[in-house]
């Protein structure tokens, strides 16, 4: 099992348009074998900066939504209403 982190900030302006374009790239997530749950954070100090952390059920099945066709339609509407790249980090749980 693994944790995507998913960190973007959303250009001036453009919250309202985001946050209908992103709700529905979760929403096709959501529908996606080998995902398992997904929750959307905004940084207290600064609205405009989403977090998104996704539990998928293996680094494939992450792999395999990154690089569909749906995802990527999704991003290019997505895309334009952000200040700069979203950035992806990969977690899985520390042993202790």
């Amino acid at each position: 099992m693994i944790y995507v982190l998913i960190e973007r900030e959303i250009a001036p302006d453009m919250q309202s348009n985001y946050e209908q374009a992103a709700r529905k790239l979760l929403n096709h997530a959501y529908r996606t074998v080998g995902f398992i749950e997904g929750q959307t954070y905004t940084a207290k100090e600064n609205p405009l900066r989403r977090f998104t952390l996704s539990k998928w059920q293996s680094d494939l099945h992450w792999e395999h939504w990154y690089t569909s066709e749906e995802r990527r339609g999704q991003m290019a509407l997505l895309k334009p209403m952000l200040k700069e790249d979203e950035r992806i980090t990969i977690l899985e749980a520390a042993s202790e």
